[in-house]
């Protein structure tokens, strides 16, 4: 049988096409410079926040991670200060991965320009833990990410999460 990949070239770019899978996943969006309307800059945020949430509820921690600066902080009501990409990526995998999903309340969402930085998100979301509805309820809390576009690529560099509460049912 022939091998059909024979070339070294070929099999280090089939290893390395899943993480360049993952950053063009995270960043086919617009730049910051090529936003000329705040429709625009409301669809790529909304574009990326999905894509985070949708890593972070998939688990997929590499995908995840690649929304985030090196030196983010997160800043949580209850869970106090986590900073870091790594660490906060090690809290999500320690308490969030096959416990909890988020959903963004419909309607929520606010987008601000952020002059020669990017842009500031803010909205509520949901908390939901799959097969445990019954005795955990759902919460919510607000949110605000701050995004900065850079190098090429949009990260979240500052987070606060706070007023978490049980969602009125």
């Amino acid at each position: 049988m022939k091998m059909l990949f024979t070339s070294p070239k070929v099999l280090l770019s089939l290893l390395l096409l899943p993480l360049f899978a993952c950053q063009v996943d995270a960043q086919a969006v617009s730049s910051l410079e090529s936003i000329q309307s705040q429709a625009e800059l409301d669809k790529v945020i909304a574009s990326l926040d999905s894509a985070l949430f949708d890593s972070y509820n998939r688990c997929n921690l590499e995908k995840f991670s690649s929304f985030f600066t090196d030196d983010v902080e997160f800043y949580h009501d209850q869970g106090g200060v986590t900073l870091g990409k790594q660490k906060l990526t090690e809290s999500v995998k320690n308490n969030i991965c096959g416990k909890v999903t988020r959903e963004l309340v419909p309607g929520t969402l606010q987008v601000h320009y952020m002059k020669g930085y990017g842009a500031v998100e803010i909205g509520v979301h949901r908390f939901h833990h799959p097969g445990h509805e019954e005795t955990e309820p759902v919460g919510e809390g607000r949110f605000i990410h701050l995004w900065q576009y850079k190098d090429g690529a949009w990260k979240i560099t500052r987070v606060i999460s706070y007023d978490h509460h049980a969602a009125a049912k």
